[in-house]
């Protein structure tokens, strides 16, 4: 049986030309959807995580240089302007948010379909629009194969799943990666069941992940960031698994802040860790997660909630986005090509000779 999730987080609408996704801002006291009409418009909405996670990024970044197409194309005479126009449309996209791999990835491969192309300007325009619908469109279909692949390692029948941050349909156009594993698994045992801890300072876990999956009826228990050793240590846990923003040639993966310290409990307690991501999370041009960037994001991410601050005035305040959870930590990658094992140079190397 085939799982069908409820919700479709972007897509592009014809013939408005717009990009219509769920405003994730609101959610989860409501449920909307918004027009993104212009590059810059795009721009904010990664930069201000209207629109979120990794593959979701990646197909926002597509969807917005096809809108910076549209857009330069009225300005412009001839296809040198409008080539260079577009790849400084490109650059300024990517720089939204510097370490979800997948944004530079599709944004670079929109341009790489049109920068020695002898079409017309026209031609290239419907060109962009073409391809950043075939990603949104096989984004959807690479999922489904991650969740399947996935929902074959779930240990038992009657399962619990842990996963940290928001991996789901919302995060990608509608399936999810973590939380297609658990669609996948649900829909083979509907007696699996998801913690999610809330993932501070965001809450994607708390707002998102549990919206999603009780949207879908599936079952989710709400837990915070510090009890993952608490369940552990009871047996209550039987497998853990997050999605990614970047994952280096050797394994190492860049995700939400927390995920380092969920894998070294979950190591401690002998509980299989893994991660969930399409190959285009795998940056193979860098050599180990030291070379990942990581964003630093605002101070008041940490020190108000919805607006309210909760701490005192003048405490000085770290806020990375992000951590990466060593390779040795990682007991496999799920990709669409299968699941990936240790030495992961190797298995990486030979995923990326399958495409």
């Amino acid at each position: 049986m085939e799982f069908k999730s409820k919700i479709k987080t972007i897509e592009w609408i014809k013939p408005d030309n717009v990009s219509r996704m769920v405003d994730q801002l609101v959610i989860p006291y409501e449920y909307k959807m918004v027009d993104i009409k212009t590059c810059e418009q795009m721009y904010d909405a990664i930069k201000t995580m209207i629109v979120r996670g990794a593959p979701a990024i990646g197909i926002a970044g597509a969807h917005g240089l096809a809108l910076a197409a549209l857009e330069v194309s009225s300005e412009v005479e001839t296809k040198e302007e409008f080539l260079q126009k577009l790849k400084e449309k490109a650059e300024y996209l990517k720089s939204s948010r510097p370490t979800a791999v997948n944004l530079m990835w599709a944004v670079d491969k929109q341009f790489e379909l049109v920068k020695n192309s002898e079409k017309t300007i026209d031609e290239m325009v419907q060109l962009l629009i073409d391809h950043a619908i075939e990603l949104e469109n096989d984004d959807i279909e690479i999922n489904k194969k991650i969740g399947d692949y996935g929902a074959e390692l779930v240990p038992k029948k009657g399962a619990t799943i842990l996963t940290h941050c928001n991996a789901g349909a919302l995060a990608t156009v509608g399936y999810g990666t973590a939380l297609g594993v658990v669609r996948s698994a649900f829909a083979k045992d509907n007696t699996i069941q998801v913690f999610a801890d809330e993932t501070r300072p965001r809450q994607q876990g708390s707002r998102i992940t549990t919206f999603e999956l009780v949207m879908d009826n599936i079952p989710v228990t709400l837990i915070t960031d510090g009890m993952s050793g608490y369940f552990m240590n009871k047996g209550m846990i039987d497998m853990v698994v997050v999605g990614a923003d970047r994952i280096a040639a050797n394994g190492d993966t860049a995700n939400k802040i927390g995920t380092y310290n969920l894998a070294i409990v979950a190591n401690y307690h002998k509980v299989p860790f893994y991660i969930a991501a399409p190959l285009s999370t795998i940056d193979i041009s860098i050599k180990t997660g030291k070379e990942i960037p990581i964003e630093e994001r605002s101070h008041e991410e940490v020190t108000h909630i919805n607006g309210k601050r909760i701490c005192a005035e003048g405490v000085k305040v770290i806020n990375p986005g992000f951590d990466v959870t060593p390779s040795e930590l990682i007991k496999g990658i799920i990709t669409e090509k299968g699941v990936l094992y240790p030495p992961y140079e190797d298995s990486i190397k030979k995923a990326f000779e399958q495409v």
